[in-house]
């Protein structure tokens, strides 16, 4: 299929963005996604237009669905999803096959990741600069853009997700449901501070803290048994030359203590044993255990454009026995990068095996299948996100752990009615120390 050029026009919307990539490469975007749409008309071109707030939008809280008229124009259940299946991971026909009334709403495809010029600006610098430190655990030679737009192999492909374009200093609230077999949960709410020191912006490469990929800071606001608890995390972006930082504050010791363990497959916050630390937004942390293999392109039905679950929802109408109410999710057809990766030998998780599908315009992992030792399908998490008009990026907001042996699954980044989603805020590097943590914390 000849590919279909960009028209200018449309990339010199809202907010300066332009044209991301040049006229002698007009078959990417600078980020490296296919421009043409696929040869079903399935997949439409990417444009690089910015959405328009709808009425009722309030920037960094609420982002009203802008597709809120369109209707699926598939749903696939357990009775027809092997017709489907071509467009489907092995997670998600497990999950059919376990939960014979789930279904996925299968509506329009729209490419709306769209991020800042100046990313794409970064990203073009990037050029020959970029490459894996030893053993492909970290990235030289750039700091900040996307690294490797034409990944050469499934290190590249991974790291071209973690350090994606995800803001810049920003607050936000959300909730964490540890959902049992029945359906029943206790919300554990949350309030980040985060740093995006890679992805800042407003700052010249130069004057970025040296190999940091982000400032994390985390405190529990509810249960009561719970709150005042806070996590600090220091990412590096080359963790061969040092690993992860990470101390947390005990409201009850009134204690601040370094905690190497806030790492790898050891338990997540709160999560009732349902996610490991580094399934944190499908994934984060240290690559060091595992081998990754870039398997190539497919079109998969992703969540995407989640809008009716992420603006506004009422929690009761969120949650359902074994999975999120599937009339307030929304699924897209896109092409996705497939990177399948295996534990190293030598090494140890929980995990043998993960699967991961990475959307080709924003690298934003939106489902992974996890495997055990015995090779068999253990879990399966999904990403839900949406388009931040005003920043502009598109934003992971729920995501879902779902654990195929118990029936249970963990839902995290649940936000209803006035919730922040994403509030720009001043902040120091004082205020990511150890000795802020204390202050954090107090109930």
């Amino acid at each position: 299929m000849k590919p279909i050029r960009l028209k200018t026009s449309l990339i010199a919307a809202a907010f300066g963005v332009m044209a991301a990539f040049s006229a002698a490469a007009e078959e990417f975007t600078a980020t490296g996604a296919e421009v043409a749409g696929n040869a079903a008309g399935t997949i439409p071109a990417w444009t690089g237009e910015v959405l328009k707030a709808p009425a009722g939008a309030k920037p960094g809280i609420l982002y009203p669905d802008p597709f809120a008229s369109e209707k699926p124009t598939l749903t696939i259940t357990a009775a027809n999803a092997e017709e489907h299946k071509a467009h489907l991971t092995a997670g998600q026909l497990a999950i059919f096959k376990k939960y014979p009334n789930y279904k996925i709403n299968v509506y329009p495809s729209h490419r709306t990741g769209v991020f800042p010029q100046g990313y794409y600006d970064e990203t073009k610098a990037n050029a020959g600069k970029a490459k894996l430190s030893d053993g492909g655990n970290g990235v030289l030679g750039v700091s900040g853009g996307l690294p490797f737009p034409q990944p050469k192999n499934g290190s590249e492909a991974i790291w071209n997700s973690l350090t994606r374009y995800r803001g810049e200093t920003y607050g936000t609230d959300n909730m964490q449901f540890a959902v049992t077999r029945g359906g029943d949960f206790t919300p554990v709410r949350f309030q980040y501070l985060i740093d995006y020191n890679f992805s800042a912006l407003g700052k010249k490469p130069a004057d970025r803290e040296d190999n940091l990929l982000f400032y994390f800071l985390q405190r529990i606001v509810a249960p009561a048994r719970l709150a005042g608890s806070v996590l600090l995390v220091h990412e590096p972006l080359d963790q061969t030359k040092v690993f992860r930082s990470a101390w947390t504050y005990n409201p009850g010791q009134r204690r601040v203590r370094q905690a190497p363990n806030v790492a790898y497959d050891n338990p997540g916050t709160a999560a009732d044993g349902l996610r490991t630390n580094d399934d944190f937004a499908l994934y984060n942390g240290a690559t060091d255990r595992y081998d990754f293999e870039l398997v190539g392109k497919r079109e998969i039905y992703i969540p995407y454009n989640s809008y009716k679950l992420s603006s506004g929802a009422k929690q009761e109408d969120i949650v359902r026995p074994g999975f999120l109410n599937p009339d307030l999710t929304r699924y897209e057809l896109h092409r996705v990068w497939v990177v399948d990766s295996k534990l190293r030998k030598g090494t140890s998780h929980l995990y043998a095996r993960r699967t991961f599908y990475l959307d080709e315009d924003t690298w934003l992992p939106a489902l992974v299948d996890k495997y055990d030792g015995r090779g068999e399908l253990f879990r399966t998490g999904e990403f839900h996100s949406i388009q931040l008009w005003d920043v502009p990026m598109t934003y992971g907001t729920t995501e879902v752990h779902s654990d195929l042996q118990s029936g249970r699954y963990l839902a995290l980044g649940v936000r209803t009615g006035d919730d922040k989603m994403y509030v720009p805020t001043k902040l120091t590097v004082a205020d990511f120390t150890p000795a802020s943590l204390r202050e954090s914390g107090v109930r």
